[in-house]
This record gives structure tokens, C-alpha cells and sequence, in this order.
């Protein structure tokens, strides 16, 4: 659905008071935090469908598992956010043991520590290294993305081999 401020000819901030363009007007960079393009459809119900299983935290997470040397800025963009955002989810969960941060130069490199356990108590009996093997392809039960530390991901064990009979 086409907004009158979608085809701003200059690139200038959106003004329109939409609050799908919230965020990027507020900030002074409307590239910065991507506005909403519905791109989620409405449930069945009517109500709206903006919301995502994944949280903020959960995004921030995953791209710092995925490039332990990722820039904020980039975390930021990729989680839809904005970069104060992104800082101060890192710090959540630096506080939280879930990642340390090591300054290498002018840049951060990150190491996430997978033994961590989620927060929840329904899910707190998991590492968060399940999640990780969920959404990073190159994170498997052998392998570890660079900057990764901790145990093989939770999960069911594979079933057994049926035994075969000498026949």
C-alpha cells in the first residue's frame, strides 16, 4: 500500500507522523532503523501482525554469533533498530554473561559464551547454543562460528541405529 511520504523525491527524513516512520524520523537518519513495510500479514483475527517470534535481544545475538566482529551499526541495520538499540542490548547482554566484549584496536570483537542458559525458567534448562545452531547454518553440534564458546547445542539425541541380526 503506497504512503504519500514513500515517494519523497530527496531522501529527507519521513515527517508524516505515521508511525511506521517513527523510528527513522526520530533518529535524523531515516536509513538508519528501516521503517515497517507490512511486509507481516495481519492474523486471521484482524489484529495487527507486527510482531515476531525472535526479540531484539535474540536478533542482536545471532549477528554477533555470526560475525564476532561486527560493527553496532551493521547489528543495528540487519535487526531493524537503531544503533543506541543495538549498544545498549549488548551491554544487556554483556551484564547477563551471554557475551564479552574485547576491544582489538578501534574495533570490538565478541565472544559469545553458548553454555549460557535463556532467562525464561520454562526454557532455562537450555542453552542458548540451540538457538544458535538454529538460525547460523555453519553452527552445528561439531563446529562453532569463530568467537563462539561452549558446549554442543541442547536438544533430543538422534535415535539409535536398529540393531541388525546376523541374517
Amino acid at each position: 500500500m503506497a504512503h504519500e511520504c514513500d515517494a519523497n523525491p530527496l531522501g529527507k527524513p519521513r515527517t508524516c507522523g505515521d508511525i511506521r516512520h517513527i523510528r527513522g524520523a526520530r533518529s535524523g537518519r531515516g536509513a538508519e532503523a528501516a521503517p515497517y513495510d507490512g511486509s507481516m500479514s495481519d492474523s486471521a483475527d484482524g489484529r495487527s501482525g507486527r510482531w515476531t517470534f525472535l526479540t531484539s535481544h535474540a536478533r542482536v545475538l545471532l549477528e554477533i554469533a555470526k560475525d564476532p566482529e561486527v560493527r553496532l551499526r551493521d547489528v543495528a541495520a540487519t535487526a531493524r533498530i537503531t544503533e543506541r538499540a543495538a549498544q545498549g542490548i549488548v551491554s544487556d547482554l554483556e551484564a547477563a554473561g551471554y557475551l564479552t566484549r574485547t576491544r582489538v584496536g578501534r574495533r570490538n570483537r565478541y565472544t559469545v559464551n553458548t553454555d549460557s542458559r535463556f532467562r525464561h525458567p520454562n526454557e532455562a534448562d537450555r542453552r542458548i547454543s540451540g538457538l544458535l545452531a538454529l538460525f547460523i547454518d555453519r553452527f552445528d553440534g561439531g563446529t562453532r562460528p569463530a568467537g563462539a564458546q561452549g558446549a554442543a547445542p541442547d536438544g533430543p539425541a538422534a535415535p539409535s541405529p536398529a540393531p541388525r541380526d546376523g541374517s
